[in-house]
């Protein structure tokens, strides 16, 4: 007689506690962006995407030892979707602004993504990745290496250079995302620790000085005949 497998509680709590990361990936139209995201989910390379669309992706994966729920949002490259951008912008947690070494012109744009991005978020501290995409054709290539590195780190964000085709360091890409949200997250945390033991290190000394000023008062009353 079959029974049927039961799932344990540990392993459907720990299913249940896997984070969330709402990641969007921004960038000009061509860029890549599609080929990039399907290459991460779906391990497959496809070079055709309606440039009109958006789509919503989910990932499971284990970063840095942690189970962690990729959810991407693929958006449209379009200008004329600026509108939806910036309503999208508002949820994400983490950017990956995407231009095509072989198109100088989405280079150039990419700082316009990043000053959207702090319009939005009202200069909000957003963790990015900058990335060139289709490093696999560098007999077309109209930006250096160096010129993305530069512009990262004048974003103060980690640089990749990669190619959807042949999956060159595209898990870089997500997973450094994520590693960056995670920062994000543990020194706002350490931020929070600091200020909740300087409260609490001020309430001691105020109790502190209440006690010698009422031992003070106590001290200097005459005494009761």
């Amino acid at each position: 007689m079959s029974s049927t497998p039961k799932v344990s509680a540990s392993s459907s709590n720990s299913a249940s506690k896997t984070r969330v990361y709402k990641i969007v990936i921004l960038g000009e139209g061509g860029v890549g962006k599609s080929a990039l995201v399907i290459q991460f989910v779906s391990h497959r390379f496809t070079d055709y995407h309606d440039p009109t669309i958006e789509d919503a992706y989910t990932q499971q994966a284990r970063i840095d030892g942690e189970p962690a729920k990729l959810d991407i949002l693929d958006t449209a490259g379009q200008l004329e979707f600026t509108t939806m951008r910036e309503q999208y912008m508002r949820h994400g947690e983490g950017f990956i602004i995407c231009y095509s070494i072989t198109d100088r012109r989405s280079f150039d744009e990419v700082l316009a993504h990043k000053n959207l991005i702090d319009r939005v978020r009202c200069h909000e501290n957003i963790p990015i990745i900058v990335t060139g995409n289709k490093c696999d054709l560098e007999q077309k290539r109209k930006v250096s290496t160096e010129e993305g590195m530069h512009l990262a780190e004048q974003l103060g964000a980690p640089f990749f250079e990669t190619s959807a085709v042949l999956r060159q360091c595209v898990d870089d890409v997500f997973h450094g995302i994520v590693r960056e949200i995670r920062k994000k997250e543990h020194e706002e945390y350490v931020a929070l620790e600091k200020q909740a033991k300087k409260r609490l290190r001020k309430k001691r000394m105020h109790a502190f000085f209440n006690r010698l000023n009422l031992f003070k008062r106590r001290s200097s009353s005459p005494e009761e005949t």
